[in-house]
């Protein structure tokens, strides 16, 4: 297999002529040079590792999630591989968690030491947690459910099984900043949440980010060990940890967005119910069905085709007409080159793979106006009448 590390430069190259697109940064930073004006006052104080930026996003995080503690790190991925380690998961052990996700799910459990345990998903490509159970052994030792797109999974199921068998929970909340299910915030619901400030994800910075969620001040505690070298002063080491901080000047950025979080959300939620509301009566294409007591923030608006031969062609098709179709993602977990090595094989969980086949993902952040949406559902039925 041959390894392209430069594929973002070709994507960033291939997506910068359309005209309805995913990346919508240069309009959300386009008052950029207030940030500047917070980073000159971050080079003066030269306090780049752990600054006070730091400390105000993170007690901002906290009241906005409603979390009695907030730990910022380096990243989304450090966010889950660190809330593993902080539950002792180490070689050997066993996380369950969907094979329908970002490779930095499965990526952070690996890392921690673990084996990825998949369990197949429901029709919302959320884990089917009817299903967890059955994959419960003495080496399982925490559950990760993924809130895919931004839509909480059945936690209350979950929860059950966490308590039933005394196995923590790690939510992967990275697509889910503000999602609520019965009014309850993503993150909220396990033994820690996960978060990414990924450039695209809803609250985003300038590179990567992440933080942590949780409400036991031991967890708490240990953490904030572990992403520092476990460094508890300058001169005294009391684990041995990792280096995993947020950068001030992404805290300072992430602040800057957290002005914007809540009119970001509910533009990215009016935007998908357009979709839903014209894109419903198409009957070539298959979408979620919302429910009441979920507010879905859609980190990803998604629908399948039934019929999963043309799913390519019109992610082309949309691309011609400048449309940023995308699809997230093609390849489940169980099947990437990576997991070869568990034995898992084409059939083993049937409607990830159903829905790996024929999803595809269109742009609904808030610079999406009703004109573009038009575009977007006028193109598909385009597409339709001439297949």
């Amino acid at each position: 297999m041959k390894i392209n590390n430069k594929f973002l430069l070709k994507q960033y190259a291939n997506d910068r002529n359309l005209e309805i697109k995913h990346n919508y940064l240069t309009n959300q930073f386009k008052d950029y040079k207030n940030i500047f004006k917070e980073i000159e006052k971050l080079i003066l104080s030269n306090e780049f590792t752990l600054g006070s930026p730091v400390n105000i996003f993170e007690k901002k995080i906290k009241t906005l999630l409603k979390s009695k503690y907030v730990i910022s790190v380096g990243s989304g991925t450090d966010a889950l591989m660190l809330s593993l380690k902080c539950l002792g998961v180490k070689e050997g052990d066993e996380v369950i968690t969907t094979p329908y996700t970002f490779y930095a799910t499965i990526g952070a459990i690996v890392t921690a030491g673990a084996k990825p345990i998949f369990v197949d998903t429901k029709e919302d490509y959320n884990i089917n947690a009817d299903e967890i159970e059955k994959k419960i052994t003495k080496k399982t030792k925490a559950i990760m459910p993924v809130h895919w797109s931004g839509r909480i999974c059945e936690m209350d199921k979950i929860k059950k099984i966490s308590k039933k068998y005394k196995l923590p929970i790690v939510e992967d909340a990275c697509h889910a900043i503000l999602a609520t299910r019965k009014k309850k915030l993503a993150g909220n619901f396990g033994d820690m949440g996960c978060f990414s400030l990924h450039p695209l994800k809803n609250l985003n910075v300038w590179g990567d980010g992440g933080f942590i969620l949780t409400n036991n001040k031991k967890y708490y505690d240990k953490l904030m060990l572990l992403r520092n070298h476990g460094l508890v002063s300058r001169n005294i080491n009391k684990i041995f940890g990792y280096n995993s901080r947020l950068d001030s000047i992404q805290a300072i950025v992430g602040v800057h967005l957290l002005k914007k979080i809540k009119h970001i959300t509910e533009n990215r939620i009016k935007n998908s119910h357009y979709l839903d509301k014209k894109l419903s009566k198409n009957q070539n294409l298959i979408l979620k069905e919302r429910k009441d007591f979920l507010r879905e923030v859609f980190h990803l608006y998604e629908f399948r085709v039934k019929n999963f031969l043309l799913r390519d062609k019109l992610v082309n098709y949309l691309r011609k007409n400048k449309i940023d179709a995308k699809i997230h993602y093609p390849v489940p977990m169980h099947l990437q080159p990576a997991s070869k090595l568990y034995g898992y094989k084409n059939g083993d969980f049937p409607v990830t793979e159903k829905i790996a086949k024929s999803t595809i993902s269109l742009p609904v952040h808030e610079f999406i106006n009703r004109k573009q949406l038009d575009k977007m559902i006028k193109k598909i039925e385009e597409f339709y009448h001439e297949n």
